[in-house]
């Protein structure tokens, strides 16, 4: 399996992770000449911004350590975009990480906020 088959089998992960967690899925890989935002879902009236990060194993790092101050930015930069552009307005929003890893069965989830 290629690199774009598992990042795509990652986010599908992803997105089944956070409908569970109670996520409405309202977008995927929404994309402007800025960037592209992996992610865009509603949870309790917030809009939310979701960077999915994969990892294989630590070996190279935590899932959580690829979203650096740059990658936040621009993610800042995108989700400003985005709402700019919106016609339904939402309570709020924020930025989140959602870590999949591999294991010996599949796949496992944790979203943390961004900071």
């Amino acid at each position: 399996m290629d690199r774009a088959a598992i990042g795509r089998d990652a986010e599908d992960f992803a997105c089944s992770f956070l409908q569970a967690q109670g996520y409405t899925i309202i977008e995927r890989n929404w994309r402007t000449r800025l960037g592209e935002i992996d992610i865009i879902a509603e949870k309790q009236g917030a809009l939310v911004f979701i960077e999915v990060k994969f990892r294989s194993s630590d070996r190279f790092g935590a899932p959580e350590e690829a979203v650096d101050r740059s990658k936040l930015r621009r993610l800042e930069r995108l989700a400003t975009a985005y709402m700019r552009q919106a016609t339904r307005r939402y309570t709020g929003f924020g930025i989140e990480v959602v870590c999949v890893r591999r294991t010996p069965t599949g796949f496992s989830a944790s979203v943390i906020p961004a900071e």
